[in-house]
């Protein structure tokens, strides 16, 4: 089928890209071939894959009349939202700013992220599941900047476990400080985004920001704060109990981690496995499952987040056949004897 699509000449360029990059996308995804000649573009496909490009090419050309940025990653990210949502308008639902800093804005990408966000308003303790590059610590952070600019909250508390991954913190050379910081700089690296930079050791020296590792959290009452657990797989039970119980009146907890990702020694269980099984149900505790479609750096990171899924589900599915295997050969020799 062949379909005439009218753009508005004043957002062309951002909605079709520089060398109609964005365009091409739009083809690889979809099969639809688009020919653009002036303010119209020609595009020729199957009916259910026009029906997705034309409701795409209108949301981009929303988001260019609000002045967002579109780029092959928003083509792609829009693409799968409009074919998840019916009545919606993407555009309006990614349009919700967060903070904005030096021109630089955060906002959620993806529709997963957008339910995060809502749910870190709606509930006082989340917990984001999720990938590698999904957004869910730094879209936490955001949030914390947001409340802490809006007086909800008097401070910012951001914590992770200490768990050693390869080296022995002993071994590490200098302070405790000094040895505990390396797996605390993913945190100031994102605060860094969100704050002017001289301004953070000012934050930090009037309590108003603090960043720690997880045991000092211990015997605390954390009051009036947003308090974000980072890479929370690595805590155990007993921590994240530990942990949860530290809420304090006016205060909002936000849990991140990626349960495929656990670090802790011996075989130990992830207190982020069993909460949920826990606390399932517990009016004002929301847990929010991203994935590879929220993944919002570079395109590859997808990729390969279900490249490992695809091949830790084969792996399960050749222990348990391996397991049926040999409880089957353990009761044919019972038979025999």
């Amino acid at each position: 089928m062949t379909h005439l699509y009218r753009i508005n000449p004043d957002h062309a360029q951002t909605v079709l890209g520089i060398n109609d990059d964005n365009t091409k996308v739009l083809t690889t995804l979809t099969g639809v071939e688009i020919f653009a000649r002036g303010d119209e573009l020609t595009l020729i496909g199957e009916e259910y894959e026009l029906t997705r490009v034309k409701r795409t090419l209108d949301e981009l050309q929303a988001m260019a009349r609000r002045g967002h940025v579109v780029t092959r990653d928003t083509v792609k990210h829009t693409l799968n939202m409009v074919t998840e949502t019916k009545r919606e308008s993407v555009a309006g639902m990614l349009s919700q700013e967060i903070i904005s800093r030096k021109g630089k804005v955060v906002r959620p990408k993806t529709r997963g992220q957008k339910e995060y966000v809502d749910a870190i308003d709606d509930n006082t303790i989340v917990f984001g599941l999720g990938p590698a590059g999904s957004g869910k610590t730094y879209l936490a952070m955001a949030k914390a900047v947001q409340a802490l600019h809006a007086k909800d909250v008097n401070r910012i508390i951001l914590t992770r476990p200490a768990v050693e991954a390869g080296e022995k913190l002993g071994f590490l050379p200098g302070t405790l400080n000094e040895k505990i910081d390396p797996y605390l700089r993913p945190l100031h690296d994102a605060l860094r985004d969100m704050v002017e930079p001289e301004m953070i050791p000012k934050l930090m020296e009037a309590g108003i920001v603090e960043v720690a590792p997880l045991a000092y959290m211990r015997g605390r009452t954390l009051n009036d704060a947003f308090v974000i657990l980072d890479e929370a797989q690595n805590t155990t039970p007993a921590q994240m109990k530990m942990f949860l119980t530290r809420l304090g009146f006016g205060s909002k907890m936000v849990v991140t981690g990626d349960i495929t990702q656990v670090d802790l020694p011996g075989g130990q269980k992830s207190g982020l496995r069993v909460v949920r099984d826990i606390l399932k149900g517990v009016r004002g505790i929301s847990f929010q499952e991203l994935t590879s479609e929220d993944v919002v750096r570079h395109q590859l990171v997808g990729a390969i987040v279900n490249a490992y899924d695809a091949w830790d589900d084969a792996q399960e599915s050749l222990a348990a056949a391996k397991k049926a295997r040999a409880e089957m050969a353990h009761h044919e020799r019972a038979d025999h004897t």
